[in-house]
């Protein structure tokens, strides 16, 4: 049993390490990975964890392995793109300007309807829960807790939604809207400027409004990224 949870470990470490590099673009798209036993070597892990890991990187589709060529890095198009370690290793080696442009059109697609359907179908109890983070979101004293009660935030909003669909979003995009929230605040003289957004966000849906909730959320959006949008342009004339 031991063994079993070591081989685990490494092999969630060398995942890690070879999705990283990946992502990151240290290893491109066409590139082959070194023979099984020099990466391993290279890694210092047993060929045993080198398989599982690749097993698990090919599931998510960064690699493909074929007998007597190797593991081949394939091209973006394949790769799971909302697997949560794909947007974790995305957020890790910081998020480029399109990246972030892309999250936000997701973010307005998805969390408005969202916001508009909590309106529709929360129940008294995920109202506290929404309240209960937007007060947390009050009470923050740093950026760190601010983000945190951010995103709980939101994720509040999708379960009121009462759609597991909607509702395990969350899971898969936390990592990536942690990041978002924590770029939208950090550059800005009150990290709680976005706070009205999210309080008319909490009335709509506590009074069961749905296109108020829709609207809100859409300008909380849009206000994040026009902030984001407006620390780029001081970073590129800086």
């Amino acid at each position: 049993m031991r063994k079993s949870k070591a081989v685990r470990s490494l092999y969630g470490h060398v995942m890690h390490e070879l999705g990283q590099r990946i992502v990151s673009g240290k290893v491109k798209p066409g590139d082959v990975l070194p023979r099984e036993e020099t990466l391993a070597q290279s890694l210092e892990v047993s060929r045993t964890a080198l398989r599982e890991a690749l097993k698990v990187l090919s599931a998510k589709g960064l690699i493909e392995s074929r007998t007597g060529v190797g593991a081949r890095v394939l091209e973006e198009r394949h790769w799971n793109q909302l697997d949560a370690d794909v947007l974790a290793w995305r957020c890790a080696s910081m998020p480029t300007d399109d990246f972030v442009d892309k999250l936000v059109e997701m973010r307005e697609i998805i969390e408005p309807a969202a916001a508009a359907s909590a309106a529709r179908r929360r129940t008294s109890a995920q109202l506290v829960q929404i309240e209960k983070s937007f007060r947390a979101m009050e009470a923050a004293q740093t950026l760190e807790a601010w983000t945190e009660a951010d995103l709980q935030f939101h994720d509040a909003v999708l379960q009121a939604t009462c759609n597991e669909l909607l509702q395990s979003l969350f899971s898969v995009v936390e990592s990536s809207l942690g990041t978002f929230f924590t770029l939208s605040a950090r550059n800005v003289r009150d990290f709680k400027y976005s706070l009205p957004h999210h309080q008319k966000v909490l009335d709509a849906i506590r009074r069961k409004q749905p296109e108020a909730a829709r609207k809100a959320m859409l300008t909380m959006i849009a206000d994040s990224h026009a902030s984001l949008q407006r620390n780029r342009k001081r970073a590129q004339k800086g």
